[in-house]
């Protein structure tokens, strides 16, 4: 028996400076991702969106890992999400259940496309906190909306809160290839199957679009703010224009008295 486990160690991780850093024996790589081999049946997978993932490897050399890693981390996490899934071997079988798999060799590519999908779902465990609290706070602004008839955000914290929801969009969006399979899985049927059932088991496609409706929703949201805030603006200004006719009126009317 194998565990894998994937861990949220931080916001992102450098892959170019972990590259050059880390010497571990390289599988593959790209712009976003390593895949390590660290010793026999034992491997490393490293992405861009601050997962790590372990496959056959203890607690000590786990924690060396973190150590290792940590330069490369932007807000690293003492607190980490994690998810495990246990692997196990057995000939000519491949069978993925709930937090197990059966493999029929410890074939590496399978192996990288079982902790690519655990380290997909860790992340998608962290969007889904995200998106929740960015949600409830939304929603206290529509219930002081529903209450007061007004807003109750300035027009600068209201900017910040639109810049945060579209940094968090954008993460996800370049971040997350849940609908993308491997190219290794386009011409092998086994790996292609073993990743359909992967995703499916761990329900990513339908936890992706409960994050993007969640953050279509806080959008819209949003934008009714900015609408509110803009005519709540114009029509200050609006004021403001009156008002300076009003005065420059009767300081014409004042003069025409009193120079005539």
């Amino acid at each position: 028996m194998y565990a894998t486990v994937a861990y949220q160690v931080a916001n992102t991780i450098n892959i170019k400076e972990s590259k050059s850093h880390l010497s571990w024996s390289l599988i593959f790589h790209g712009s976003d991702e390593l895949f390590y081999k660290v010793s026999n049946n034992s491997f490393i997978y490293i992405f861009q969106y601050g997962i790590v993932s372990f496959f056959n490897l203890d607690e000590d050399t786990i924690n060396s890992v973190f150590n290792k890693i940590k330069p490369f981390c932007t807000n690293y996490f003492i607190d980490k999400l994690s998810d495990v899934v246990e692997v196990s071997v057995s000939n000519n079988t491949l069978k993925v259940g709930f937090n197990s798999v059966i493999l029929p060799s410890l074939d590496e590519e399978m192996i990288r496309l079982v902790m690519l999908n655990t380290s997909q779902s860790v992340a998608l465990d962290r969007y889904s906190e995200i998106t929740e609290a960015l949600l409830i706070e939304t929603n206290k602004h529509t219930t002081y909306l529903e209450n007061k008839g007004k807003l109750d955000i300035s027009g600068y914290t209201l900017k910040r809160f639109i810049g945060r929801v579209l940094n968090i969009k954008n993460r996800i969006s370049e971040n997350l290839y849940i609908f993308d399979s491997p190219d290794s899985t386009w011409e092998n049927e086994q790996l292609n199957k073993l990743n359909l059932e992967l995703k499916q088991t761990f329900d990513l496609t339908d936890r992706y679009r409960l994050i993007h409706d969640r953050i279509e929703i806080i959008k819209e949201n949003l934008d009714l703010f900015k609408d509110i805030m803009y005519h709540k603006e114009s029509s200050k200004l609006e004021w403001i224009i009156i008002i300076l006719i009003v005065i420059e009126v009767v300081d014409m009317f004042i003069a025409k008295i009193f120079f005539n």
